[in-house]
């Protein structure tokens, strides 16, 4: 990876989508267990409110940037972020690297029946693709019974890309914890994309997804479920700026050092 964008705390690759699956593949070749995380604004709040996350963070191989004000504040610094890669574009970026490439993808997570039928969506539109193991665990609620029973299913099948449905940073934390012990390639948590790849949720139009307020149209569809979540990014968002602010210009304050005039002697 190159050298992090740091943005709000959170050490980000400066990746379009089409460099993250491409960076996913090469971890995939390597084979070495990899964590990817699809951080958005209320990841990098949780890491400012969580210090344990900065080692999770640390873990990942690669961090990308799933929410446009994290793009639009990275644009303050010397390297911009040059694109939003959002978890609901990668999963079928990853679906069609894996038909391609002829990678093994196992589910696991979401509301029950969610993995079974994304894993089946995406079979059909990508043909070729080889779903290895599709379930619904309850992470919060795994007992090491249960966790050796859900090890056992996942090492028998090989996958080579583990996509996990949880919510944050629940599903960053366990991946972080037991990707290594499971053996796989890489492993992803990306949350609601495969409630989106299963149809039970409605993606913005992409005009809205462009303007960056694909948040509005999930706040439009899920106000009860949103809306304390958004209230608490806003706040978070107004009280980072605000940050930037202040640094910007307590630099624009200090004193600039004079630059040295080389001479020749005659």
């Amino acid at each position: 990876m190159n050298e992090p964008v740091w943005v709000w705390g959170v050490p980000f690759s400066p990746v379009t989508l089409q460099g993250a699956v491409e960076a996913v593949d090469r971890l995939i070749e390597a084979g070495r267990p990899s964590l990817v995380i699809t951080a958005n604004t209320h990841y990098a709040m949780l890491t400012r409110e969580n210090p344990d996350l900065e080692a999770v963070n640390a873990r990942a191989a690669m961090i990308v940037a799933d929410g446009a004000p994290l793009v639009w504040a990275s644009r303050r610094g010397e390297l911009p972020l040059p694109e939003r890669v959002a978890g609901s574009d990668l999963i079928y970026e990853l679906a069609a690297l894996a038909a391609r490439k002829s990678y093994r993808v196992y589910l696991a997570g979401g509301a029950p029946g969610v993995a079974e039928e994304a894993g089946r969506r995406l079979m059909e539109r990508y043909p070729g693709l080889q779903i290895v193991g599709a379930e619904s665990p309850l992470f919060r609620a795994l007992s090491p019974d249960d966790y050796q029973d859900l090890k056992g299913r996942i090492q028998a099948a090989r996958p080579h890309l583990l996509i996990v449905a949880a919510t944050m940073p629940m599903g960053e934390r366990w991946l972080a914890t037991y990707l290594d012990d499971l053996g796989v390639p890489l492993g992803v948590n990306l949350g609601a994309s495969i409630d989106f790849a299963a149809g039970r949720v409605d993606r913005a139009p992409r005009w809205m997804q462009k303007a960056g307020l694909e948040w509005l149209f999930r706040l439009l569809l899920e106000p009860r479920r949103l809306f304390a979540r958004y209230a608490r990014n806003a706040r978070f968002i107004a009280a980072m700026l605000m940050q930037d602010l202040i640094r910007r210009w307590r630099r624009s304050r200090q004193p600039r050092q004079a630059t040295p005039v080389n001479s020749t002697g005659s």
